[in-house]
């Protein structure tokens, strides 16, 4: 049943993707992220939905009359050159034969991110993006928050099968990364049940993800958290409601939840922290011996018993750095950086070109919360091999997508998002206005959208 009712739902958007890219870019999306068909049991498991979209977006890429443009951003070049250094990198690889379905895989991910820099132009765009990313992965929050509520939370929280997020400290790092996104979605929903739907979700995300016990996401959380309490406009009562749910999360946490966490200060106690500080000394060696680093299968015997300090513990890299590092070089290592680094000098300009404009203030909020989200994968990152997982680049989407929205001065058109989407900024200024009609003696009707 769930096999016929997901493909009904997969036909009809993908004709609509075969007319416009920026539908293709969404489906193709939802079934990288959240990958429903592995939710079902029959035929639907192992059809290729995500190859379709691919094929769908491309086509529409042909035929359509949507305009796309190639974003003129040190982002877009270095995400084109990151592309081709992988095709190097595997040519010259150890093993080049193997690592070739690594570089397919990885590939899709980087030229559907290219695709969707192109497409993704109008604000209806950008916030369909991030509600697909959001409940994509909200989704296994959901899920996840509710099974550990109800068992008491003994149970680590796992990921769907054969994806990017399938393991435990992937799929809390993949939850810790869109909770700042739910966030915004909060900020600018304007229907009261949307927004107390949003708050359950994201409490229940908040929970899965530590109860997926990964002590990346853990860090990940505390990092993050402090950022949003420095942004706060009032640091006070946010650090007082941060502090208190915090503090209740914590508490129903099970007691081999804290000892896990508590590995942390003994790491060089902990077999499995000082098998990827080995795994990182093994990156940096074959770095400094191959420009092109070792090609995308670096976890083998034979490599580890000639470039790793301890032979004997062969793990991946576990770190998105050394893991671009050991398989493509210190010049991977460049350009991989090098794509963070300009998706957040295009959140800067975000805020600075946003200004003071109510009907930019959305754009604004957003910027803070990518900012956020790539903090927790900065972090979170630093011990998990997720080079190549969609999240991230979403991030970059979004930031030059709307970024190039703000310099196309679309405001003046689009004052709006969809489904009536608006800003914190502005909806504070319309209560604000209703309490003075109000207190005047005037009725409080509701603002017209």
């Amino acid at each position: 049943m769930r096999d016929v009712a997901l493909m009904a739902m997969f036909i009809p958007m993908a004709f609509m993707a075969l007319r416009h890219t920026w539908a293709g870019v969404l489906l193709w999306t939802w079934f990288s992220l959240m990958n429903p068909h592995r939710l079902t049991w029959g035929f639907a498991f192992d059809f290729q939905f995500a190859a379709i979209a691919a094929a769908a977006t491309l086509l529409s890429m042909v035929w359509n009359k949507d305009k796309l443009h190639v974003p003129r951003d040190g982002a877009t070049v270095a995400l084109i050159l990151f592309m081709f250094w992988l095709c190097i990198t595997t040519f010259f690889a150890i093993y080049p034969a193997l690592s070739v379905p690594f570089l397919d895989r990885a590939l899709k991910v980087l030229l559907m991110t290219l695709i969707a820099m192109c497409a993704i132009r109008e604000r209806k765009h950008i916030e369909l993006f991030v509600w697909v990313n959001v409940l994509s992965i909200g989704f296994y929050g959901l899920r996840g928050g509710i099974f550990s509520a109800l068992t008491g939370f003994q149970y680590r929280v796992w990921g769907p099968l054969s994806t990017f997020i399938e393991s435990n400290n992937a799929l809390g790092l993949a939850l810790v990364m869109i909770i700042p996104l739910g966030y915004y979605l909060w900020q600018t929903s304007t229907r009261p049940w949307v927004r107390r739907a949003l708050l359950v979700v994201l409490l229940l995300c908040a929970l899965a993800a530590l109860s997926t016990k990964s002590r990346g996401a853990f860090v990940a959380i505390i990092c993050m958290t402090g950022m949003l309490w420095w942004r706060a406009p009032s640091k006070l009562l946010s650090g007082i409601v941060l502090a208190v749910a915090g503090g209740l999360m914590l508490n129903v946490m099970s007691k081999e939840w804290t000892e896990r966490m508590r590995t942390i200060e003994t790491y060089k106690e902990d077999v499995s922290a000082m098998s990827r500080i080995n795994a990182w000394e093994t990156a940096v060696n074959v770095a400094n011996d191959r420009p092109t680093g070792a090609g995308f299968l670096i976890a083998t015997r034979d490599i580890f018993e000639r470039y790793a300090p301890n032979p004997e513990w062969v793990f991946t890299a576990h770190s998105i750095y050394f893991q671009a590092l050991g398989e493509h070089g210190w010049i991977g290592l460049i350009l991989f950086l090098a794509m963070g680094f300009f998706t957040l000098r295009s959140t800067w300009q975000i805020r600075r070109l946003a200004g003071t404009r109510p009907e930019c203030q959305w754009a604004r909020e957003l910027a803070l919360m990518i900012q956020v989200s790539m903090l927790g994968f900065a972090v979170g990152g630093a011990f998990l091999s997720l080079a190549y997982f969609d999240l991230p680049y979403n991030l970059m989407i979004m930031a030059i997508a709307t970024k190039y929205w703000l310099k196309e001065d679309r405001w003046k058109v689009e004052p709006v998002g969809p489904f009536g989407a608006t800003s914190a900024y502005q909806r504070r200024e319309e209560m604000r206005q209703r309490k003075s009609i109000a207190a005047k003696g005037g009725l409080m009707a509701p603002i017209k959208r």
